[in-house]
């Protein structure tokens, strides 16, 4: 691994070689052990890894006409940085699909890395097309106007009970969706750092011959 000890490991290093569960289990050896959400938001625009910020919105069901529609998602997505990931937390809904093929052009022009949409989203195929990544609960045709709308922006969301603020960093693959707290990421971030070289000697100790039982005696990781 390229990164001593005393180096920072930085979001491209991460990329390279994290994976979601590997940060799941930084976070559970750190007393952190409900950092992911149970419900099945996956990749539908994607095979990869998905590793960034968080940049939070709260979103709401409606039953009336939007006097000023998709006002707050705009301002969001223009106001995105380098390297943050679109959290839309918005309750499970499966109202209308909340995001789409034209906030993902616009978010990535304002450096956003992909969305994770707690809800529906529309245009999949179009996203895929031009690689933008999307975890969601699945798809729905509806446009969100006039049945849902960001209602806050930039603020501490919860997803299945899973809180995700600002600026935390997030990971996301197959497998499903972490989050970690900006007050542990130094310490999660080595950790799961050193698990994945860790778990790389056991693989290679394995495939040399050693059973499973006698690797992880001698090196204590599964």
């Amino acid at each position: 691994m390229p990164a001593a000890n005393d180096q920072p490991i930085t979001l491209d290093l991460m990329r390279q070689v994290f994976y979601s569960a590997v940060v799941c289990d930084a976070l559970d050896a750190l007393g952190y052990p409900h950092q992911s959400p149970r419900i099945q938001l996956k990749p539908l625009t994607t095979s990869g890894v998905l590793i960034g910020r968080c940049k939070t919105t709260l979103w709401a069901d409606m039953a009336h006409r939007d006097p000023q529609p998709y006002e707050l998602e705009l301002k969001a997505v223009d106001s995105c940085q380098a390297d943050d990931v679109l959290i839309a937390a918005a309750g499970g809904t499966t109202r209308s699909g909340l995001w789409g093929e034209l906030l993902s052009t616009a978010a990535r022009r304002s450096g956003c890395v992909g969305a994770i949409v707690d809800g529906a989203v529309r245009d999949v195929s179009k996203m895929t097309t031009m690689g933008f990544p999307i975890w969601a609960l699945g798809t729905c045709l509806y446009d969100s106007k006039d049945r849902n709308r960001v209602i806050d922006v930039d603020v501490p969301v919860e997803i299945d009970g899973v809180l995700f603020s600002p600026g935390d960093l997030v990971v996301a693959d197959i497998d499903g969706v972490v989050v970690v707290p900006r007050a542990v990421e130094e310490q999660v971030v080595r950790f799961a750092w050193n698990k994945v070289h860790d778990e790389n000697v056991v693989r290679q100790a394995i495939a040399d011959g050693m059973t499973a039982t006698a690797a992880f005696q001698k090196y204590g990781v599964l």
